[in-house]
């Protein structure tokens, strides 16, 4: 028997909302579930002085963005390219996007 048009979009918009609700039914069951690990890994950060997060290793100023300054990127020559990728995905930290 064939299905309308209407129909099979009516079902695909009705599978995509049921997805997405349970999605975030997920998110907030494992944020719920995951507040003892965090609390511990916080304590840890704490504990042991740890400074932010290393998000690539490639370069010095994308490895470490909150000790970045303007001129990280050029140190090599004042006007080379940006050789790696993700310099291109990593914009400067927030204090040095502030104008005086």
């Amino acid at each position: 028997m064939p299905v309308r048009n209407s129909t099979a979009f009516f079902y695909v918009i009705t599978a995509g909302l049921l997805f997405l609700a349970s999605m975030f039914v997920h998110a907030a069951y494992r944020q719920r579930a995951d507040v003892r690990s965090l609390t511990a890994k916080r304590e840890l950060v704490r504990k042991l002085e740890l400074t932010d997060l290393s998000l690539f290793t490639d370069a010095r100023y994308t490895r470490h963005p909150a000790m970045a300054d303007l001129f990280s990127a050029f140190q090599d020559h004042p006007f080379s390219l940006e050789h790696f990728p993700s310099g291109s995905l990593l914009g400067p930290p927030p204090h040095l996007m502030r104008h005086p």
